[in-house]
């Protein structure tokens, strides 16, 4: 298990820290996990699965488009 952290986060989703945090607060992007006082992480899979999820929501709603 890997733990990352915002700024790979970031590199990995393409997503602004702002938009990560507003994600986190609607529940829909995987938490961070406390590694200190003032330091914190992710684990690395739960990142790569949003992302994967992401995308296979993309080709089932592009799948939709394609049979109108």
């Amino acid at each position: 298990m890997r733990i990352i952290r915002l700024k790979e986060v970031i590199y990995s989703t393409g997503l602004a820290r702002s938009t990560i945090y507003k994600y986190i607060g609607e529940g829909t992007f995987p938490r961070s996990v406390s590694l200190g006082d003032r330091c914190v992480g992710w684990v690395d899979t739960e990142v790569q699965e949003w992302i994967l999820a992401r995308i296979e929501k993309r080709d089932v709603t592009e799948g939709d488009v394609t049979r109108r």
